[in-house]
């Protein structure tokens, strides 16, 4: 079985999940995983998918693009390696929150910081609230901090950045983050 990564991009509307799903069944490949957002109306899908031996790559793009391209929706495909057959590091898993004004330069400051401590963002979400009075950007990130870096100091790093991008900032273990906000 050989692992395949299907990128989607485009207008978002009813449907493309089933559709991307069905084409894959329809060639054989078991879907494992997908991640899918929309953004000010765009759909963005990552569709992780076993293909059986054999099956060629090439005909499951063109099969993809022939029932996605006449909504206007972009594909790509790339091979995946194998979770075994990646480097493990290890690491332990934090979530960290930032709120404040919106402006620019805040996801930029902030990851900034996380990539100076090795610090690996597996989920990122920033989005801008609005009510009556102001507007607050939100971000929500989950990492994955090396195990021997020193907590202190980067919590305190992150405290001060965040200070200087006027923000408020938290950190949390991921699993405390969890039970905390556990429905």
């Amino acid at each position: 079985m050989s692992r395949l990564a299907v990128f989607v991009l485009g207008p978002d509307r009813t449907g493309i999940i089933a559709a991307v799903s069905q084409v894959l069944f329809e060639q054989g490949c078991n879907l494992e995983d997908v991640n899918q957002t929309s953004l000010l109306a765009q759909f963005v899908g990552i569709f992780i998918a076993t293909a059986p031996d054999g099956s060629r790559a090439e005909g499951l793009l063109q099969a993809l693009r022939e029932r996605l391209e006449p909504h206007g929706l972009s594909v790509l495909l790339r091979p995946v390696a194998a979770p075994d057959a990646l480097p493990a590091t290890p690491s332990e898993p934090y979530v960290i929150t930032t709120i404040g004004p919106d402006r620019a330069g805040l996801v930029a400051g902030i990851t900034a910081l996380l990539a100076q401590y090795g610090a690996n963002i597996t989920n990122l979400k920033a989005v801008t609230r609005a009510d009556r009075d102001h507007q607050e950007y939100v971000m929500f990130y989950e990492v994955d901090l090396p195990a021997g870096t020193d907590r202190a100091a980067f919590r305190a790093a992150l405290l001060a950045r965040a200070q200087e991008l006027g923000l408020e900032a938290n950190l949390q273990h991921r699993e405390i983050f969890e039970q905390i906000h556990r429905i």
